[in-house]
């Protein structure tokens, strides 16, 4: 696997050792390899490590939750490409890799009941439906929390935000929270980690450009690709839907997929 320094993809100590000791994963099939599997094949993650999934060379493709630089996370796909899936699966990951203590997560989602079967786990905040005020006191929160840590806190938040166009038509307050956890959340270790359906990208064009890393599941427009990803954007039609994504690393694209949970 690849390493970059801004995107914190692989730890370098990590990478050395699973070289050493551990075979690839299969490349991406119909039915992936459990996230238990996957995980066990993986073993211990450096702290500050959040799993996204595996690259076709076997080896896990990570967030450096301490390294601000890659700033928030914009999950773009179509319909059924997996964004809700993706979501998902870090949050069960990270329920297997992290203690409470180092990473919690809170989603706000118009689909509540999607979150049913996630256990209920110190690492959960909660689920909350965006259209009710728990999710505006979930974001006020989340900002005063913010604004009182520091770089020196060991502690990390996830906010999962399944739907930005939804998010997008909160009142004035509320968005002036969520406007500041995209600007300044990931230097006060809250991570917000959002999906948002490509053919939709219109309405909500001015926030597409507050997204420093943006995540890529199956999109067929050309049109569409291009306008979130730039040139070559034409290989998400190769994606395969609810499995697969895509990242930009050096200037090219590096295709991982997601275990099964």
């Amino acid at each position: 696997m690849t390493t970059n320094r801004q995107f914190s993809l692989a730890l370098e100590a990590l990478v050395e050792l699973k070289q050493e000791t551990a075979s690839p994963l299969p490349k991406p099939v119909s039915v992936a390899p459990t996230l238990s599997r996957v995980l066990s094949e993986i073993g211990s993650l450096p702290r500050e490590a959040l799993f996204l999934g595996i690259a076709s060379d076997g080896l896990p493709v990570l967030l450096n939750l301490h390294d601000p630089i890659p700033g928030p996370l914009l999950v773009v796909g179509d319909a059924g490409a997996g964004k809700t899936a993706f979501l998902q699966m870090l949050a069960r990951s990270l329920q297997q890799t992290h203690r409470s203590e180092d990473v919690q997560f809170g989603v706000i989602t118009s689909h509540p009941d999607e979150w049913n079967s996630l256990e209920a786990t110190p690492h959960r905040v909660g689920v909350f439906p965006v259209h009710e005020n728990k999710s505006q006191e979930f974001l006020l929160s989340l900002a005063s929390w913010a604004h009182g840590n520091s770089r020196r806190s060991h502690q990390s938040i996830l906010l999962m935000i399944d739907d930005l166009e939804s998010i997008a038509k909160l009142d004035f307050d509320a968005l002036q929270n969520f406007r500041w956890l995209l600007l300044r959340g990931p230097a006060r270790r809250v991570w917000p980690i959002i999906t948002m359906s490509a053919e939709r990208y219109g309405q909500v064009l001015s926030w597409i450009p507050m997204f420093r890393t943006r995540i890529f599941g199956k999109i067929t427009q050309d049109r569409v690709a291009g306008a979130m990803g730039g040139d070559q954007a034409s290989v998400l039609n190769q994606l395969e839907a609810g499995i697969q994504f895509s990242l930009r690393e050096n200037g090219k694209w590096l295709r991982f997929w997601l275990p099964s949970v």
